[in-house]
């Protein structure tokens, strides 16, 4: 039974890793992934990992293992508190494996005398479950008790925290009932000692009741006159293979605890209940590992690894694809991110989660795997990666080195391309934008939602701009209070242009009046004319960057980025809903 519970959990395993690491090069993610086959991806993986191991950049490998996996110094910058119980959790659980729950292909192999039930090795079993449960409780008081603003806490979290929890408990429960239970005494007498004089059998019993914590139905008060003989007996037949139970300190603490019903317990047959219990704990953790948010066990170190050894400035468009997949398993949902984040403010305003940066991940993740998303998913992402500032915050305070700031890039790119036409997110809003299409950003892929946006809310206002005659307006831009922009601002304006000159997208043109239809200056001076309408169709306003030199070399204070963003807002609200 044993065997058949290891094995299918084995090959679940087995099978989910393979699956799981077979959608690092399918997945996809931003626009140049369309392009990108699968072949070529895995093809660019293994010759990026060859020139790294055949070149000075493997120095980098190496650090980055030796101090951000091994030492995890990137959550030691978070705080002392948090990088004790990682630490705890992570190589509690990697030693026990080891010498545990492998102990027939690492600890026999590594040590000829090897018994689990003699020292160091019984006292270090419960010491690095300890640090396990340690490190469990830690990380659950952090997530229920302390409870950091913004930190989010999802069934995958609590999954996890679960898990480890039964598993190491569960352990000591069973070491436990071992150490108290009596027909566990009679099996290893049986067993092991091959003792058949019932006087020397009682002295032995006499001293595993006082000294080993072993409950008998026979003994009450350990006789002093069989203490000395039971001694001998158990240094002939048992001290060769059993420490003191005392060295199994958690095991030994479970077995106090349940002193006072251990006999019912053992008539229970609770040991087998309890084995069964902890072996389909692990079993279900390992089988469940590839499909949990555990797999950052094995994502996080081989990002933390390739972040610190690529060379980003001539690594291939596959490379960085596959690397943002493997990050969105490297993610623990820690909430990092979303504690440093420059736009956390706005979630407190408007409510939607998907503005902090651990809570877009999950929707990415589906966006990603190719699982459609509704309208108010699609909205809230859209609106998240709309909103931030790109400040990279969350890039620099995530301890697993995902690269936070660029996947919000690719999936902005994406959301533009393929996402529905929501108005506040086609334009290219942001001077980080602008600063991309110098890298990887290509020409035609940049003005998409300049188009997409000119074609969902310039509606009947593009007659106005394509026109080479004077068009009769009829007083259709004068009728009506117009609504305040930008506070008013715009009314200090007088034409010295220096907004205009200052302005990288109008530089960018020979001839901007034909390209933008308006200059800055010239919708400032719109809107001091009361042609509001006729600003908000002028294609500048869709072409800014928001870099706000404008604004910032204003002689007379003007806010003109903000009103920019004021006039977008009313061609949206007057669009052509056909």
């Amino acid at each position: 039974m044993f065997d058949y519970l290891f094995y299918t959990a084995l090959i679940v395993f087995v099978l989910g890793s393979i699956y799981k690491v077979s959608t690092w090069f399918t997945q996809k993610i931003g626009v140049p992934a369309k392009e990108t086959t699968i072949g070529a991806r895995f093809v660019s993986a293994a010759m990026g990992i060859i020139a790294v191991i055949c070149s000075s950049r493997i120095l980098l490998l190496l650090r980055a293992l030796l101090l951000d996996v091994v030492f995890q110094r990137r959550i030691l910058q978070e705080g002392i508190g948090r990088w004790l119980a990682h630490m705890l959790m992570f190589y509690g659980f990697v030693l026990l494996v080891l010498m545990h729950a492998l102990e027939a292909v690492v600890s026999e192999v590594l040590f000829s005398d090897y018994y689990a039930t003699l020292n160091p090795f019984f006292f270090l079993r419960d010491f690095f479950g300890t640090m396990v449960l340690a490190g469990v409780v830690l990380a659950a008081g952090r997530r229920y008790i302390a409870k950091p603003q913004r930190l989010r806490t999802r069934r995958a979290d609590h999954y996890a925290i679960v898990i480890a929890g039964v598993v190491v408990f569960s352990g000591f429960a069973l070491e436990g009932l071992k150490i108290s239970s009596y027909h566990e005494f009679q099996r290893m007498v049986e067993d092991y000692a091959g003792m058949d004089d019932e006087a020397e059998i009682q002295a032995l019993e006499t001293v595993w009741v006082r000294d080993y914590g072993t409950v008998s139905p026979n003994i009450q008060e350990p006789d002093a006159n069989l203490i000395e003989s039971g001694l001998e007996a158990h240094a002939n037949n048992c001290a060769d293979c059993h420490a003191s139970a005392k060295w199994a300190f958690s095991g030994f603490a479970m077995a106090k605890i349940m002193r006072p019903i251990a006999l019912w317990l053992d008539q229970q047959d609770s040991i087998a209940i309890m084995w069964y219990v902890h072996i389909l704990a692990c079993f279900i953790g390992l089988a469940y590992l590839p499909f949990s948010k555990m797999m950052h066990l094995i994502a996080t170190p081989l990002t933390l690894m390739a972040n610190g050894a690529i060379d980003r400035a001539r690594s291939s468009p596959a490379n960085i694809l596959t690397r943002q997949i493997v990050e969105l398993d490297a993610c623990t949902h820690c909430g990092s991110c979303s504690l440093h984040c420059s736009a956390a403010m706005v979630f407190e305003a408007v409510g939607n989660e998907c503005i902090l940066p651990s809570e877009k991940m999950v929707l990415i993740k589906r966006l990603a795997a190719g699982k459609n998303l509704d309208y108010s998913q699609q909205k809230a992402i859209q609106e998240g990666v709309y909103l931030c500032t790109n400040c990279d915050r969350c890039t620099l305070r995530c301890p697993s080195g995902i690269h936070l700031k660029e996947l919000w890039h690719s999936v902005r790119e994406q959301l533009i391309a393929d996402g529905p036409p929501l108005p506040h997110i086609l334009t290219p809003y942001s001077f980080a934008r602008g600063l991309v299409i110098q890298e990887s950003l290509a020409h035609h892929e940049y003005v998409l939602p300049i188009e997409k946006a000119r074609q969902a809310v310039a509606g009947r206002f593009n007659q106005l701009m394509n026109s080479e005659a004077p068009i009769d307006l009829g007083g259709q831009y004068m009728t009506g209070p117009q609504p305040a922009i930008g506070d008013n601002t715009y009314s200090r304006c007088f034409s010295c242009q220096n907004c205009t000159t200052v302005c990288p997208v109008v530089a960018n043109y020979n001839r901007p009046e034909q390209a933008l239809g308006l200059l800055p200056h010239q919708i400032m001076c719109c809107l001091g004319l009361g042609l509001t309408e006729m600003a908000s169709g002028a294609r500048m306003i869709w072409d800014c960057l928001t870099c706000y030199k404008c604004q910032e070399n204003c002689p007379q204070q003007v806010e003109v980025c903000d009103v920019f963003f004021q006039l977008k807002n009313k061609a949206v609200q007057n669009a052509d809903p056909n």
